[in-house]
């Protein structure tokens, strides 16, 4: 994919750098010049122009991106990249980063935003998901909360411990796609049996976020164990 990334900052070039050892062509946009610095990420295009001048979106060739990543450190300016990206170039997919918590609720599609990143909110995710066992904890939202990552650690006398994937009877709009077991990360298949202390990672809508409580931990939650 073609990626541009609005700000190249110490998240805008770790982003680039990991786009691009997965094989994407990255374009970083900097108008601060003590920023631009080609040499920390020498694979990626640089251009030095601001991002929220439509002109300089034109120039960049932003409508030939795959992704537009809005990554600096302002809101404000995250926002205005997110809706000229989307409503003027039609790029498939923005990404905002968002910095200040209480700013998360302007991140929607009005805004251009497909997905946004709160550090904040990721950050309690990663600390709750750390320390819980038998109860859910949400990592991320996708498309504006239609999706979520999902991750419960399975702990002992759960009522499908030691049971196989097929027999576990998940709700509509929710899939296991990945159990975490040790150090192994496995893709599940019907005959893998569950395990306390695995970790299994659910994508499903948030309606269905109760239900696969109920099914996986039973109706006691978070007393299992």
């Amino acid at each position: 994919m073609r990626i541009a990334i609005a700000g190249a900052g110490n998240v805008g070039r770790s982003i680039a750098q990991e786009l691009i050892g997965n094989g994407h062509r990255v374009m970083l946009i900097e108008r601060q010049p003590k920023q631009l610095r080609p040499e920390r990420v020498p694979e990626a295009d640089w251009v030095l122009a601001d991002a929220c001048e439509l002109s300089s979106l034109e120039e960049a060739d932003v409508a030939g991106c795959d992704v537009v990543v809005a990554a600096t450190g302002d809101d404000k300016v995250n926002l205005v990249v997110s809706l000229l990206a989307k409503t003027e170039f039609a790029v498939p997919r923005v990404v905002a980063r968002v910095n200040r918590a209480e700013n998360e609720w302007l991140f929607t599609e009005q805004w251009g935003v497909d997905v946004s990143v709160s550090k904040p909110r990721l950050m309690a995710a990663l600390v709750e998901e750390a320390v819980t066992v038998g109860d859910l904890v949400r990592l991320m939202t996708f498309r504006q909360g239609e999706a979520n990552l999902v991750e419960i650690t399975l702990p002992k006398n759960a009522p499908y411990e030691g049971q196989p994937v097929r027999d576990v009877p998940l709700p509509r709009d929710s899939a296991l796609v990945a159990i975490l077991r040790g150090k192994r990360v496995m893709v599940p298949t019907a005959d893998d049996p569950l395990e306390a202390g695995d970790e299994l990672i659910f994508v499903c809508t948030a309606e269905m976020e109760d239900q696969i409580r109920a099914v996986v931990l039973g109706s006691e939650g978070r007393e299992l164990g």
